[in-house]
């Protein structure tokens, strides 16, 4: 009996070795990790005003059509001595809200209005430092914008919703000046300026536009040729 259960220990102790045989294996190679999707191009431009810079990222791949509308503008220099002329803070949070500026529907500068690029085509949002298009009806918008301060979601398009549910285009975002843009908001509005709901929205001294251009990415350094 003593023989039998040796001999048993024995067979199990050499079953063993081939599993640990298999442990000792060496690991599989990793699969690849896929390489990141391209992110979406963009362009900069800069907006020069009387209270500093405003640097901007627009979207010129998801949103082609008012990013090219607004590069129009830049390019022919029409937003140069126009302003941001309305500040509309949120009712009770007044370090919220949205400034507008641009042409201000001056015939002499205005060009063609474009068609209409909801957020729910171009994938964009209504978040803190999002520039988006002025308008009317949908399509439109022309030469005036506007960015918001804070959260602004109820600004996207919002198919299920009734009436005009197209929302406003969204088409880039603040990446440097946001202090600017909410001393903006923060200005004194006139209390008598503007019609309808813009009444009392209007700055009492609308803040200059001094000029708005591309920014040109600075060329890499040439090397230095090696010392003989």
């Amino acid at each position: 009996m003593i023989m039998h259960r040796l001999a048993l220990g024995a067979l199990l102790c050499l079953s063993a070795f081939p599993a640990a045989a298999q442990d000792a294996a060496p690991p599989a190679p990793a699969a690849p990790i896929a390489a990141p999707a391209p992110r979406p191009a963009t362009v900069r431009v800069s907006i020069l005003t009387s209270e500093g810079p405003i640097v901007l990222e627009l979207e010129k791949e998801r949103a082609p059509i008012t990013t090219n509308n607004f590069l129009r503008y830049i390019d022919a220099k029409r937003f140069d001595n126009a302003t941001f002329y309305r500040a509309v803070a949120v009712p009770g949070a007044p370090e919220l809200g949205l400034v507008q500026g641009g042409i201000k529907f001056d015939p002499k500068k205005v060009f063609p209005s474009i068609a209409h690029e909801p957020t729910s085509k171009t994938g964009l949002k209504h978040l803190d430092g999002t520039i988006s298009m002025g308008r009317n009806a949908p399509g439109t918008a022309a030469g005036d914008f506007f960015i918001v301060v804070g959260d602004m979601s109820y600004m996207d398009a919002n198919p299920s919703a009734p009436g005009d549910n197209a929302g406003y285009a969204a088409f880039g975002h603040v990446v440097e000046g946001m202090d600017v843009v909410k001393k903006i908001l923060a200005a004194p509005r006139s209390p008598t300026l503007g019609e309808g709901i813009m009444k009392g929205q209007m700055l009492a001294a609308p803040i200059r536009i001094v000029s708005a251009r591309r920014v040109v990415a600075a060329k890499p350094a040439a090397p230095k040729p090696a010392n003989p």
